[in-house]
């Protein structure tokens, strides 16, 4: 697994799988979040077959499927209630671990100094630069 924290309450992951449960469990997550609808790829695990993992391990788990590139403002607001009210720490995935980050970034704006939002960002391999300077010229 390729886990990125961006805070201590927040990591990203690429897509996990059936068998990462236990090892996700493991680390101290108490819950999964996933941002990646199914059937986006090819062999891709399903969500349905990721939260029946994730709860034999005691994790809570919760979908909020983005199309990449497509962040509407209704799943905006899915996500930072996922946010605020899932048990801490938690694991969000995608594809890559990128739409976790710019809906944590989205979430974060006008909350939390944006220099920081890129710094945690970008200390997980994550560029939101260009994302905060839409959203600063909007």
């Amino acid at each position: 697994m390729d886990l990125r924290q961006i805070t201590d309450e927040y990591t990203v992951s690429p897509q996990i799988d059936v068998e990462h449960m236990r090892e996700i469990a493991g680390a101290g997550f108490r819950s999964i979040m996933c941002n990646r609808p199914d059937g986006e790829e090819p062999g891709q695990t399903g969500y349905a077959l990721i939260a029946e993992a994730a709860e034999a391990e005691g994790l809570e788990v919760r979908t909020v499927p983005i199309v990449s590139g497509m962040i509407t403002p209704e799943a905006l607001d899915e996500f930072r209630a996922a946010l605020d009210t899932m048990p801490k720490p938690m694991l969000a995935y995608c594809r890559s671990g990128t739409r976790c980050t710019m809906l944590w970034a989205l979430a974060q704006h006008g909350t939390m100094d944006d220099a920081e939002i890129e710094r945690r960002a970008a200390a997980a391999g994550y560029d939101v630069s260009g994302l905060l300077r839409q959203l600063n010229a909007q």
